[in-house]
């Protein structure tokens, strides 16, 4: 068995566990970027954390100070006041609703006076499904702004939700994964980047000022580094996350599972 991605680009088994491997790419893409950076550019990764109630109410908080205790479930303890010696006060029982919790992250460049370079998003996939109204106003809000935008796709499944339209470009047969490119500088122009499961994924011109240079992201390397540090040579592949593949691809996946040891 080897420990080495299976596939020449995108290990599309990885979408099973896609909230660590996203956690991982945004670590290893910021990390990846910054040492091409002017000296007055920061790369940071930002994030926002969205809570779901059984009604599906949400909220966006973002904390600057958190007071936490050691439990981490359940019902934590609840302020009483002192009862008096002739009179008990009883708590009023409250009802409890369970919140499930979902942390969108994001990189953005930034100069030293903190002005917005670049955002580059690796879609999730709420940003292609329940969150798509948000994410899509989010893009909108980086547009109008005139922020250079780079989105990520390495998602088969949900809606399409770059910014450039779906029948805008060719999308060969097998491709299932997408990069655009907004470039402020050029709003008119988007760059797409369209890869399938047999290709290598694209190495991604990141544009940050008007005078600078691009920066250069190589996913691959990324992707085979999340799936190597994650332990993903060990993971379920028997059966391939939804959607289905065509008959052809899915032929050439188990070929390739096999050829690895990963399957029997």
């Amino acid at each position: 068995m080897t420990r080495d991605n299976p596939f020449p680009g995108m290990n599309l088994f990885l979408e099973r566990h896609w909230y660590d491997v996203h956690t991982a790419l945004i670590g290893y893409i910021r990390d990846s970027i910054a040492d091409q950076l002017p000296p007055e550019l920061k790369a940071r990764s930002e994030e926002r954390v969205t809570l779901h109630d059984s009604e599906g109410k949400k909220s966006n908080p973002r904390a600057d100070v958190a007071v936490v205790e050691s439990w981490k479930r359940g019902v934590p303890p609840q302020w009483e006041p002192e009862p008096k010696k002739d009179d008990v006060i009883i708590a009023t029982e409250p009802q409890i609703v369970l919140l499930s919790e979902e942390t969108e992250r994001w990189i953005e460049i930034t100069d030293r006076n903190g002005e917005l370079i670049t955002v580059i998003e690796v879609l999730s996939p709420a940003n292609k499904g329940k969150e798509r109204a948000n994410y899509i106003a989010r893009q909108d809000t980086y547009i109008h702004a005139r922020v250079n935008l780079v989105e990520i796709d390495l998602l088969r499944g949900g809606m399409h939700s770059l910014v450039v339209p779906a029948d805008a470009f060719e999308k060969p047969a097998g491709s299932f994964y997408l990069t655009s490119v907004f470039r402020a500088s050029n709003s008119t122009r988007l760059e797409v980047y369209v890869s399938s499961l047999r290709d290598p994924l694209p190495n991604i011109s990141i544009p940050l000022r008007k005078t600078d240079k691009d920066v250069v992201l190589a996913m691959q390397p990324l992707v085979d580094r999340a799936h190597r540090m994650g332990g993903y040579w060990d993971a379920d592949y028997q059966n391939v996350p939804d959607p289905a593949l065509p008959e052809d691809e899915m032929t050439w996946v188990t070929e390739r599972l096999k050829a690895a040891g990963l399957t029997g």
